[in-house]
């Protein structure tokens, strides 16, 4: 219990008040924790409802980036805030009991205006804006940000009859609106109420301590209502409703709702099953909706103009397709392609005392030439912390990490000054390593792991940006094209070359492609 837990949250009052919940309930078991407050994306672009930022994870993305660049150990979210799908590399670890799970009406004077034909209703919420439609078409819906206290401010100074507000938000922070009506009809956002702790997925140490506060109820209906989401592919923001409980029975109870953004359609499914066959139950309910023409709702949904053109120099996969800004229309190549060396049988015949490895590509390379038991290395440096949980997983343990190249070669120039290194490579390398270990009397013995073989493709003069993952994918990107728009790049060894063709060069804050889709999302979200 000596070390201190790092808890990061966002720094509203709400947020604060989740996060030190959890705080008092650690240190009450006997660990040590720090509140590390940090500001989201949604906090920061407050000029357009929330569903049209087009960004996946808008309240959680700077804790992901945080955690995966080690700045904090755990996170607190607002479990209605997370994506269905966590970034990779972290993991949920608790969910705290939950609190009320309802959506509430603050309005002024009294309730007459829900009779008339022309009120004004604010929301920042499609889901509860499609669903006010729906029951009210005749009213009008105006989006609403902020924190609560802002958004009670907003109502108060605006000409509006009321605003929506989910109920345990305002329990939290101890706000009691004189007028507040529970919207027992509206059914809430999938984990509204509900409070997750996320923490990386190889810190087995934190996911130990969090799994001690988890409410397994909670769990298991969150779960249900967000895997029923995810089956619609349909986003945190999108225009979809779920709500599970478990009766005194043993029976657990989905009710999920799906609807057009103006509210004239919807679709509905109640579906109750034996607590012990509930892992059926989301998709079962998925289903009902989808045969009930439900998917067409969802596809109508979200159907924005795209306003800028990125060119990625490297495929996505689903998951880091579904996490691109809505107003951005992405290309796609992989502009470099990797074949594995075969690397001399005799090179391993006795323990390495010292060995660097930079990619997932040298540890696939080591794998394909030798069996696990083969690799017997004493000391392993290598670059990024995906490469180390990789070697851990396949190989053994790391002894250092660093962020980039050059930094791993500052640092073995002190711990290993005047003895000999071997260094597993491209056959393209583009970084300082080896020039800064031999000026620091280190013996470097490359060997080469796999070729690097450019493949560029012609990029449409248009483009407003493009996403480069490697020093390699900037020369591939440079022999078929003239520099356009911003390179945004995953580090910075390849915003280094980056630099010598484009003006404007971004460089991700954590090497991740998902982070270098986030530093895109974000330039463009202000625009």
């Amino acid at each position: 219990m000596d070390k201190t837990i790092r808890i990061g949250t966002r720094d509203s009052e709400l947020a604060m008040w989740q996060a030190k919940t959890v705080q008092e309930q650690l240190e009450y078991l006997g660990y040590k924790t720090k509140l590390v407050p940090i500001k989201a994306t949604g906090d920061l672009v407050l000029n357009k409802p929330i569903y049209k930022l087009g960004i996946t994870g808008v309240f959680t993305r700077n804790l992901d980036i945080s955690m995966l660049n080690n700045d904090i150990d755990i996170a607190v979210h607002s479990l209605k805030d997370v994506p269905t799908v966590l970034p990779e590399g972290i993991v949920q670890a608790a969910v705290l009991k939950r609190g009320p799970s309802e959506d509430v009406l603050v309005f002024k004077d009294n309730e007459e205006f829900l009779a008339q034909k022309d009120a004004i209703i604010a929301t920042g919420s499609l889901r509860r804006k499609a669903q006010w439609l729906h029951r009210y078409p005749s009213h009008k819906v105006v989006g609403l940000r902020g924190n609560v206290n802002t958004r009670l401010e907003k109502l108060k100074n605006n000409e509006w009859n009321g605003a929506i507000f989910a109920a345990a938000g305002l329990k939290r922070i101890g706000v009691k609106p004189e007028n507040m009506l529970t919207l027992s009809w509206m059914i809430s956002a999938p984990g509204q109420g509900a409070i997750m702790i996320t923490a990386l997925e190889d810190d087995e140490y934190c996911k130990e301590v969090c799994a001690k506060l988890n409410h397994e109820e909670t769990e298991i209906c969150t779960s249900v209502e967000r895997k029923f989401l995810r089956l619609l592919e349909g986003g945190c923001s999108s225009p979809i409703g779920a709500l599970s409980y478990i009766n005194q029975d043993e029976e657990i109870t989905l009710k999920g709702i799906i609807l057009s953004e103006d509210g004239t359609r919807k679709k509905e499914v109640n579906k109750t099953v034996k607590l012990r066959k509930h892992i059926y139950l989301a998709q079962d309910a998925a289903d009902i909706i989808i045969d009930r023409g439900g998917q067409k709702l969802i596809s109508n949904y979200g159907a924005f103009e795209k306003k800028f053109k990125v060119y990625s120099t490297k495929k996505f996969t689903d998951a880091q397709s579904k996490l691109v800004h809505e107003d951005i229309a992405i290309e796609e190549s992989d502009f470099v392609k990797i074949r594995f060396c075969r690397i001399p049988q005799p090179l391993l015949k006795k323990e390495i005392e010292n060995v660097i490895i930079t990619s997932k590509n040298t540890v696939e390379s080591l794998e394909t030439n030798f069996s696990l038991a083969e690799l017997q290395f004493k000391n392993i440096y290598c670059v990024g912390r995906r490469t180390k949980a990789l070697i851990e997983k396949k190989i053994g343990e790391v002894k250092f990490v660093a962020r980039n190249a050059k930094l791993l070669a500052n640092h073995l120039a002190e711990e290993i000054k005047g003895q000999e290194i071997t260094y597993f490579t491209s056959s393209l390398r583009l970084d300082d390593l080896p020039v800064i270990l031999e000026k620091n009397e280190i013996t470097v013995n490359e060997v080469e792991a796999y070729k690097t073989m450019l493949s560029p493709k012609s990029v449409s003069k248009n483009t407003d940006g493009v996403m480069f993952y490697s020093p390699s994918t900037v020369e591939s990107y440079r022999l078929e094209n003239e520099p356009k728009g911003i390179a945004f790049c995953i580090g910075d060894t390849t915003a280094k070359v980056a630099q010598k063709y484009f003006e404007q060069v971004q460089i991700a804050k954590v090497p991740t492609v998902e982070s270098v889709i986030d530093l895109a999302n974000l330039h463009f979200a202000k625009l």
